[in-house]
This record gives structure tokens, sequence and C-alpha cells, in this order.
């Protein structure tokens, strides 16, 4: 259990002695107002508060912000206010506990909400000051270490949320060091068998193999020494988790794991980083296809290192990763080790530059409304595997694995990205779906013709790309609304003996100020997605006499919101085809009717099969509603008394109602019955068909469209 001493002996290696008596003050302010708080573990309170800031001064944080983490629960779990933080800490300090507090407090309708939401937070507090999530994660550190004295569906939810949500940021933030201890303490509580008895096997094999790791770790250096090379050599296991993954993701055994144990060289520049791999290499024959260097091209997340796995001693695979101690320390802490005390103040090194992933995601997050939406926009940004692509240039670029060539595009220029047409990667030319591989090259070609399409949606993987592609189509239906409404609303006039050219500027602003509508084109697109009825606001155009003689054209229908979800558009009236008449569990797309609003069809519907491209919208059944729809299903049968009654009672035992019901009789003693039936989704009309099916002297039953 650490106490104030060990964070005071640790930080006053690093920090000037008058910076520790912030410290000293955060910590007897926090212990006072936790003082008659308890844990679940029965310890004080004020523990946790300890341990977090202990994990800051580990990553030799500054004493803003070990003092944060001090005060980091005290807004969440005592009556302290955020003004009287400010005023006894400094803005500074208060700002980074309200970031901390605020990324889970806000309560959201459903838990998926919540999740989206909160990682939008995490992000955001990022971009304003990256020691909010430092903070978190040591927080996140210290609660997972003491997990056990939470119930077990808690324990694992909580490890679940660690795993989903953490570990990838602190990977991003190339804070390996936490990541692996996040990871390994999660998949303890997860899957405790898998981690107990890869634990003792592990466990058992390093035992085993220590003379192994001794002697190998002898031969480096000696065979470095003979180079005049001075180093640090070290071979540690591979962390439980990850070695889990990759018996998972290659679906071997632990028998067929054979680079257990990672061996390290750390030497004092990337001159002798190349002279040890060239060393390496002529001592051991390397494995084709292991060499990796990440010092010309680092990770994202700035980690640098030269990575190669060679047949070894005694004929052995080992893997051995070569690096500075600068790359060293970067690897372990990541953006924790850019933070240098000056002035009196924090700075971070290059953090515009290393971070510049951060702040493109804030900018999807204004353009999407929809938390889920961002964060599934996003996710492939933080959690994927890397490629790094070369422009003919020379430049490197790193994008997600399976990116395309329009997501390269993209990741040049957004115009670019619009104008792509195809590209040459390693020379040849490729489609726009080409998947790119580490170390090709590729040159975009582009056309002024060319604009993107809403197919690029099905195979682009970057956030960038999809934001971008959507925002082009959205202002695409946009102006297609706008031109839609222009139309309706003139034939409307004409009817009346007006003209839409006739217009004043005075005519618009009735109508606007009428309507509570802002702009002029707001009016017409809101006619063009049938928002807005032409012929309600024709009505306040023509003299008050004239009124009662229109005839009353009725308005829309009214629209069938519940149950369905379309994030690009709000308040349009929606509407179900007739056609194919869609059923909650069937796919679906909207399809922008002229002044009608949107209708919802099948995808596969004859009807749209062939629409232009822009009236065709993303749209999805909300799981949370439950809307029963008249559906018609077609039995063919043996025509013989009672048979009717006998089908009426195969439906109505799955408590269904039947709402219509119509009998045509066939020749050779065969009878088609036609039932309108009431069912809320897929799943329950299948039921009802295998019922009906069931029923004795029925041939078929099938869905009618």
């Amino acid at each position: 259990m650490k106490t104030l001493d060990d964070i005071i002996e640790k930080a006053k290696s690093y920090l000037p002695t008058q910076s520790l008596e912030l410290i000293k003050k955060a910590y007897n302010y926090s212990a006072k107002l936790h003082k008659d708080q308890v844990r679940l573990s029965g310890e004080p309170y004020i523990n946790h508060p300890v341990e977090t800031a202990y994990i800051l001064a580990e990553l030799k944080m500054d004493e803003y912000c070990i003092s944060a983490g001090l005060l980091h629960d005290v807004l969440e779990d005592t009556l302290a206010s955020h003004e009287e933080l400010a005023k006894e800490f400094g803005d500074e300090i208060a700002q980074l506990v309200d970031g901390v507090t605020k990324i889970g407090k806000i309560q959201f309708s459903s838990k998926a909400d919540r999740k989206a939401e909160n990682y939008r937070k995490m992000l955001m507090a990022m971009a304003k000051d990256i020691r909010v999530i430092i903070i978190k994660l040591a927080d996140r550190l210290h609660n997972i270490k003491t997990l056990d004295f939470q119930p077990p569906d808690k324990r694992e939810a909580i490890a679940r949320e660690t795993l989903e949500i953490y570990t990838p940021i602190a990977n991003r933030l190339g804070m390996a060091k936490i990541k692996s201890e996040l990871e390994d303490l999660s998949f303890r509580y997860i899957k405790p068998e898998v981690y107990e008895y890869l634990k003792n096997e592990v466990d058992k094999r390093i035992a085993q193999r220590g003379d192994y790791v001794e002697r190998v770790k002898e031969v480096i250096k000696k065979l470095l020494a003979d180079h005049n090379i001075h180093c640090e050599v070290s071979g540690r296991p591979k962390h439980l988790y990850s070695i889990n993954q990759k018996m998972e993701k290659q679906k071997v055994s632990l028998d067929q794991i054979y680079d257990l144990i990672a061996f390290r060289i750390i030497v004092k520049s990337i001159k002798e980083c190349y002279e040890v791999l060239g060393i390496i290499h002529s001592q051991w024959k390397p494995v084709p296809g292991r060499f990796k260097d990440y010092i010309a091209v680092p990770k994202p997340n700035m980690y640098q290192s030269l990575h190669t796995t060679v047949i070894g001693p005694e004929g052995e695979r080992i893997e051995i990763q070569i690096r500075t101690e600068e790359m060293h320390r970067i690897a372990e802490f990541g953006i924790a080790a850019h933070w240098k005390y000056k002035e009196g103040r924090v700075r971070a090194l290059k953090e515009e530059e290393r971070f510049a992933w951060l702040r493109q995601i804030l900018e999807y997050q204004k353009e999407s409304k929809d938390a889920k939406d961002f964060i599934e926009s996003i996710k492939t940004d933080i959690f994927s595997d890397e490629v790094y692509v070369f422009t003919p240039k020379g430049d490197v670029l790193v994008l997600p694995r399976g990116s395309t060539v329009v997501d390269f595009a993209y990741a040049i220029h957004s115009e670019v990205g619009n104008r792509c047409i195809g590209a040459k990667v390693n020379g040849k030319i490729v489609t726009l779906k080409y998947e790119l591989q580490t170390g090709d090259i590729a040159e975009i070609i582009t056309s002024t013709q060319q604009k993107p399409s809403a197919d690029w949606l099905k195979f682009v993987k970057t956030s960038k790309a999809k934001s971008k592609i959507k925002q082009f189509i959205k202002q695409t239906q946009l102006q297609k609304s706008i031109e839609i409404g222009k139309e309706l609303l003139d034939k409307a006039l004409k009817k009346h003996d007006l003209s839409f050219n006739k217009l004043t500027k005075q005519d618009i602003n009735k109508i606007l100020k009428i309507f509570n509508i802002k702009e002029e084109e707001e009016l017409y697109s809101q006619i063009g997605f049938g928002k807005l009825s032409a012929y309600h606001v024709v009505n306040e155009l023509i003299p008050e006499e004239k009124r009662k003689e229109i005839k009353t054209v009725e308005a829309p229908e009214e629209s069938p919101k519940e149950g369905i979800v379309i994030k690009e558009l709000d308040g349009v009236l929606i509407k179900f085809a007739k056609c194919c008449n869609p059923l909650p569990g069937d796919p679906i797309v909207g399809f922008i009717s002229r002044g009608k609003g949107i209708t919802i069809h099948n995808p596969d519907c004859p009807n749209i099969i062939n629409a232009e491209p822009y009236r065709i919208i993303q749209a999805s059944w909300d799981p949370a509603k439950k809307i029963l729809r008249p559906i018609k299903i077609r039995v063919e049968c043996v025509d013989e008394p009672g048979l009717l009654t006998n089908i009426s009672s195969s439906i109505s035992k799955e408590n269904v109602n039947i709402s219509e019901a119509k009998i045509s009789t066939l020749p050779e003693k065969t009878a088609v019955c036609d039932f309108k039936i009431l069912v809320s989704d897929v799943n329950m009309l299948n039921k009802v068909m295998r019922s009906v099916e069931k029923v004795k002297g029925v041939y078929s039953v099938q869905r009618v469209k």
C-alpha cells in the first residue's frame, strides 16, 4: 500500500522541491474530504487516490497532474465544488479534475449510448488536455487491481470495458506498460480458467528455460562487446493476453508458440541499433518476413524499435528488439514520456505533430450528431493494426489495416479523395477497392468529372474517408431537395395563377416567419423532403377571400417514425412502401420521394433498384420500438370443409390478429387463402408460417410482397 511519502520520494527525483508542496497540499485536502469514506475492501478511500497519484509519479508527470490524481474523485464523491477547487488549487488543477469527473458522469437512455458518449467525451477531454486521460488510465489501473472486491458480474463488465475502451487508448498514446497491465488484469476476469492455465504453463516453461535465457543474454553481450558496443540485454516473457491473442488468431496451441520470450537490446544511438542488427543477422539466420523497422517508420503512437526473429542458439527461434534508451522510455510511457518541466510549467514536446490523429478524430465528431455513429466511424483509427504506405515522393502515410486506395486519397487531401477514379500501386493500375499493404507505393489518379459514391462507404476503412463521403452525399441530397422544393412550389403556385419567379422578398420573409424557418434554402429543402407541404405555403400567399375556394389537398399522411431510425435527416416524413411492405428484421433503405418525404423499401425492391444513388438513404429499425405491421400471407391448401377454421386457429394460437381473410377456390379441389395479419417482426411472421404449415391439408405458405 502506497503512502504520501512514497509519492514524494518518487516525484522528488525529477521535480523541484517547491513543486512537492502542492502535492502535499492536495493530499491533505483530499484526505480531509474522503475522511469518513471506505472502499468495498473496507480500506480507507484515500488509498485509491494515493495509488493513482503514485502511478502518475512513476510516469514522471508534473505536480499539477499528480495533485489532480489525488483530487480526482472529490467533485464526484464529496461536497467539494469546482469553484472551491479552483480557489484552493487554481484553474489548471480544477479543470483536470473536472475533465476526469465528466468522462463518465452523463446518464443515457441505453448502455450502448452511454458507452459511445463516454468514449467521445474521453477523446474530447484528451484534446483539451492529454493529462486528463493519463489520470483516468492511472485511476482505471488501480481500480482493476482491486477488482476482487466487486460482485462477479460487475468484475467482468469492468474488465470488458477496460479491454474495449481503455487499452486501445493506452496503446494509441504509446503507453505500453499500462496497456499490458490493463490487458492482463482484464484477461484474468474475463477468461479466468484460460488465464490460470496460461499463467501456470508459461511460468513453468520460463523456469525450465531460465538457463537458456541467461545463456542467450551472455552470448549477445559478448558478441556485441567484441564489436565495442556497450548495451543492456534483457529477456522477458510476453504478456499472457498477447499470447492468448496470438493463439486465437493463428488457431494454434501454446506448444506452437515459439517466441514466448523476447530479448531486448538497448544501445546508445540509432547508428548502433542498425550495427547491432547487422551483427545479429551475421551470427544467426533471420526468419524471412519477420523483420520490422519501426525506427525509420515509427508507429503513430511514437513507438520506435527494430524487430527481428532469428534462429538462435541450439536452433531455437528467438525474437529480438533493438532500440535506444530514449526509444525504450517512450515505448514504456508513450505520451507521458514527453512531458517535461520547464520554467514552472508543463509542456509537451512535438505534441501537435504526434497527435494529429486526435485532432482529426475531433473534427469528425463535430460532423456527427449521434455518438454511436461517431464511434463506429472512428473505431478503426483507434483499434486497428496499421499499414505503412508511401507516396511517389517517399512520404509515409499510416492507415488502418484493410484501407483502400480511396482511404489513401482522402488521407492526402479531401479533394483528392472526392476526385479519385483509381490508382497506380507499385506501378500497376488497381481498382478503388484495392487494399493497401505495408511498403506499397501508391499514386492516385483523379478526374474532375468524378464524384464520391455511396457505394464507396461499403469498402472504405478510415473515419476521414467515411466522413467526407457522407458529407458530400448529404450536401448533394440537400441541393437536390432544394431543386425539388422549388419545382413543387412552382407547380402549386401555377394552379392559382401565381409564379415562383414573381415571388417577392417580402413574400418569402412572410413565409419564413409563419413557418419559423431561418433561411430561404431551408424552406425549399423542407418542401423537397416532404417536411412541409407546398400547398400549405401557397395557402399563406393567396388573399384571405380566395382561400375558401381552394380545394384543400390532404396533408401528407402521418409519419410512422416509431421504429425507424434515419440518422442523416431529422423530422422528415416517413412512410412504408406498399410494393415490398418491409417488416422489422428485413433489410431496409430509405427512398427520397419528390415532396413526399422518405419511403421505406427493401434494398432489392424492383421499384427503387435503378433509382438515382442520391435518392437512396441509410435506414434501420429501432430495436427499442415494437410496432405491429400488416403483412399478407398466402396459403395453398386442399379445398375441404373446416380447413379455413383450422388455419385461422393456428394463426390465433400464436397471439396474432387476422385483420382480413380472402379465399379463392381452384380446380381439382384446391384453395388459395390470403390472410392479412399484424406482426411485430420477421421472427413472429416465420413462427406463424411454421404453425400454418403444420395444419393438415396445407400445401404451402408464403409471404406476399
